[in-house]
């Protein structure tokens, strides 16, 4: 009981400081972002440093760790989903396509081989780790595309193309994922076989036919109570945990990939529902992002580990280095003629390096250690997982007021939303 005092305590207080200051954090250049610090109070209260608090005494910390993600990705997925203009996915399908087809491969081939040749591990154990690594995170994502730094510097195009990757991608990794899982436990042609029926038809298609489903039945459920005055608003927030809650319960529950059909409610809700959610939903899904983000991050930070780090030697350090260069930058560069919301070389460097690894490389990273009867997913990921933490925690303010500055953007600009991928700046 005492731990779960002390845990209630540091979080507690950690959020409450936190949403005290949060502008103060986003507006000037030399302060971490609020993950970063995250994970380093995580740190400083686990075994690592001041030994206050240990996830094992808890129960099995992978569980605890994948259990907490799923909660997290569900609402930041959610909000990702609900931020974008209704009708994105359709008005910008070829960059969604190529982001969301050849992107994401790409971006788990590059990590995949990357681990393969420096680490020396089996290519499938390779390929796994490389599709832990690919989704861009919603939650660390948010930090970037959300706030006034962001709209003053940031045009729509970029933000809401960056919310609408990072939410589907999450979801859209779980295949390669298991992929790997399944060609590492089976023989090639089961393996194929049993990922066609179970990861695409199973987990993607009727995860995304439940998801689209419930959030039309909600959005009209919505409509129809507001048109007979049984409620006077949108009340987004309740409506962002119960509609996530759902979802994840009744899709999980029928052995499916919860989190694509997370996003593809809250799409279905944000198209069919009456007023504005992608404006209106941003304060209520940052109010429930930062109530799960720091938790999660506080307990990576605790469940980080340090040993097996240490025995990677100073090639770990190099792989994490050339994952956060190579893994998405060098894709923007190259398919930038296919992404409309990208104009030009700098819209191409800005949005390809700041594809940050986060809780959605935590929550497969964790599952793949209970999938198989090896935890390189975990070590090799988590370790790859801090260094983004850490990195785009110092880089995203100034590089963010960098690019304003080289782009000519205000604060009008940045708050347009811009879903046709025309200049606006």
């Amino acid at each position: 009981m005492s731990d779960l005092n002390i845990a209630l305590s540091v979080i507690g207080g950690l959020i409450l400081g936190l949403s005290l200051v949060v502008g103060l954090l986003k507006s000037k250049s030399y302060l971490p972002t609020q993950p970063l610090i995250a994970v380093l109070v995580g740190v400083l209260i686990g075994p690592a440093v001041l030994d206050v608090l240990r996830l094992a005494n808890w129960g099995d910390p992978m569980t605890i760790l994948e259990q907490v993600a799923r909660l997290t990705i569900t609402f930041s997925v959610l909000g990702a989903a609900l931020r974008i203009p209704r009708t994105y996915f359709s008005d910008q399908l070829k960059a969604m396509g190529t982001l969301l087809g050849p992107g994401q491969v790409i971006m788990a081939g590059v990590s995949g081989l990357l681990a393969y040749f420096l680490l020396g591990i089996p290519f499938w154990v390779a390929m796994l780790i490389g599709a832990i690594l690919t989704p861009t995170d919603p939650v660390l994502a948010s930090t970037i595309v959300t706030g006034e730094t962001a709209k003053d510097n940031i045009p729509g195009r970029i933000r809401h193309m960056l919310s609408a990757e990072s939410g589907a991608n999450d979801g859209g990794a779980y295949p390669l994922v298991f992929l790997s899982i399944f060609m590492i436990e089976y023989p090639f042609g089961e393996a194929l076989s049993q990922w066609v029926l179970q990861s695409l038809l199973w987990d993607v298609l009727f995860a995304v036919a439940i998801g689209i489903a419930l959030g039309a039945i909600a959005g009209k459920i919505q409509k129809w109570s507001l048109d007979h005055d049984y409620i006077n608003e949108t009340p987004l927030f309740t409506v962002t945990i119960g509609l996530g809650l759902l979802v994840l319960g009744t899709v999980h529950w029928l052995g499916s990939d919860g989190i694509l059909a997370v996003f593809a409610t809250g799409l279905a809700f944000n198209r069919v529902a009456p007023g504005d959610p992608e404006t209106e939903e941003e304060e209520a899904t940052s109010i429930v992002e930062r109530l799960f983000t720091i938790p999660i991050l506080v307990l990576f930070g605790m469940a980080l580990p340090w040993s097996e780090w240490v025995s990677l030697g100073w090639i770990g350090l190099v792989l994490a280095g050339a994952v956060l260069l190579f893994r998405r930058l060098p894709m923007l560069l190259t398919f930038e003629r296919f992404i409309p919301p990208v104009q030009g070389r700098l819209d191409a460097g800005f949005s390809g390096w700041f594809g940050p690894i986060g809780v959605a490389a935590i929550y497969y990273a964790t599952l793949s250690t209970h999938e198989l009867a090896t935890n390189t997913g975990w070590v090799v990921g988590s370790l790859i997982i801090a260094a983004s933490v850490l990195t785009f925690g110092i880089t995203t303010t100034p590089l963010t007021e960098y690019y304003g500055h080289r782009a000519g953007n205000n604060s009008s600009q940045g708050s347009q939303g811009d879903t046709s991928g025309t200049p606006t700046d």
